[in-house]
């Protein structure tokens, strides 16, 4: 029986096994196997809500072990370390515990048919002190952290102002994509639910969030129409956009620009530019610049075994553009890898992917939303703020729990959504 074996469990990778499991791995027509360094998913766009508080990761994850059971397909907990295309093997890497003892050995797993789709890291572009003293966002674990430093940084604060000692809570983002856009909008949010909370001295005025941007505008991937909306609404908050700004180190204390300005910050986040995790480049198959594979128009790399889709995978589109590393594009991907694989294993032709933009949109938390909606949804681009495209944007995430609970089960969990709203805490304070 043909073994599949998808490394990696974000939003495509968890979608092609969850639509493999339940058409392949339940019929017994091919065994299923998703492998992931967590035991747990949480959808990436929403790191950014962790990270502040306005998200208890502990309600919203899904458990991959439990999730396969229910549709079909197996999981393995493990860290892809390196790939043995000879014998057609994927290698883990040990894993340990927090004190460093051995859980599991370095295992091997073998496939007919592989699919990575490990997704992306943020780029810190080998700038000096970034990795040192700057918090990113590519994980739930880093997620987390953020939130128990910015707490402790609300608390110190606060206590300051209790004793007339005046200090601002001074937090600098590297980076004006839409990470960097929804986290300045969301930490505005927190510094208000935390005054209602008790803490009543650190008010938003108190809260200097300074975005930091290398282009000319915010949220570069969008039209500057959005960008422009984006950056009105985030200056009325109180944000300090800087554009045209790039920084050349960090330190304990902030960042250093290139034109000798100096940005002081006790919180500091990098969250500019991607690339995919540095082992893919040694893997024996070919990469661009930022360690992506290279794929063709059915997502299959130089090795005919071995496929990739997501952030970790480049495929040049018929205009000369990459796709973009964008969850729809993701989603999009996994669909269409059933259909691949499908015809792979009936030594049909391979159908050749081709990706529609649906358009962006950046949640600003409760304040607003911007962004534009194209291709099949519209004539063109249309451009869309407010109630309606708060509607839009938390649809994305419904069509995300559809795909892998169906309509059913997905109905069920966005009335328990709603039910946490009114039963617990507005921001997780702890």
């Amino acid at each position: 029986m043909q073994r599949i074996v998808i490394v990696g469990g974000g939003a495509g990778g968890l979608e092609l096994a969850t639509q493999l499991g339940r058409s392949l791995g339940k019929s017994g027509k091919a065994v299923i196997e998703l492998i992931d360094s967590n035991p747990t998913h949480l959808w990436k766009p929403l790191l950014h809500e962790v990270a502040t508080g306005a998200l208890d990761s502990g309600i919203d994850e899904l458990n991959y072990r439990a999730h396969g059971k229910r549709h079909g397909f197996q999981f393995q907990i493990g860290r892809m370390s390196g790939l043995d295309r000879e014998q057609q093997q994927v290698i883990l890497a040990p894993m340990l515990d927090d004190e460093g003892r051995e859980v599991l050995a370095e295992r091997r797993v073998s496939y007919d048919t592989l699919v990575l789709a490990i997704g992306s890291v943020t780029n810190d572009f080998g700038t000096p002190g970034a990795k040192e003293h700057c918090i990113f966002l590519d994980s739930r674990d880093q997620a987390e952290r953020f939130h128990q430093v910015l707490l402790n940084e609300f608390l110190r604060t606060n206590a300051a102002m209790e004793t007339q000692q005046p200090r601002d809570l001074e937090i600098a983002i590297v980076g004006a994509g839409a990470t960097g856009v929804e986290l300045s909008a969301e930490l505005y949010n927190t510094a208000e639910v935390l005054v209602s909370y008790g803490l009543k001295h650190v008010t938003p005025e108190h809260l200097k969030v300074t975005l930091i941007e290398a282009g000319e505008r915010i949220l570069p991937a969008l039209p500057p129409r959005i960008s422009a909306a984006a950056t009105r609404e985030l200056e009325k908050l109180g944000v300090q956009v800087k554009t045209s700004t790039f920084i050349t180190s960090a330190d304990d204390s902030g960042f250093e620009t290139k034109s000798g300005e100096r940005i002081t910050a006790q919180l500091k986040v990098w969250a500019a530019g991607v690339r995919a995790p540095s082992f893919m480049a040694q893997l024996g198959l070919e990469t661009n610049r930022v360690n992506q594979l290279l794929v063709n128009a059915s997502l299959q790399t130089e090795d005919e075994n071995i496929f990739a889709l997501g952030d970790c995978a480049c495929l040049i589109q018929s205009d000369g553009t990459a796709v973009p590393p964008r969850a729809q594009a993701a989603h999009q991907q996994a669909s269409h890898l059933v259909k691949v694989l499908k015809a792979r294993q009936q030594n049909k032709p391979l159908p050749d992917f081709v990706y529609r933009d649906k358009g962006s949109l950046v949640s600003l938390s409760r304040y607003s939303t911007v962004g534009s909606l194209m291709g099949n949804l519209t004539q063109g681009s249309m451009m869309i703020e407010g109630r309606i495209a708060r509607l839009v944007y938390v649809s994305l995430y419904r069509l995300h729990q559809i795909a892998l609970h169906g309509y059913w089960h997905t109905l069920l969990l966005s009335l328990v959504g709603h039910i946490n709203k009114v039963i617990r805490p507005r921001l997780k304070l702890h």
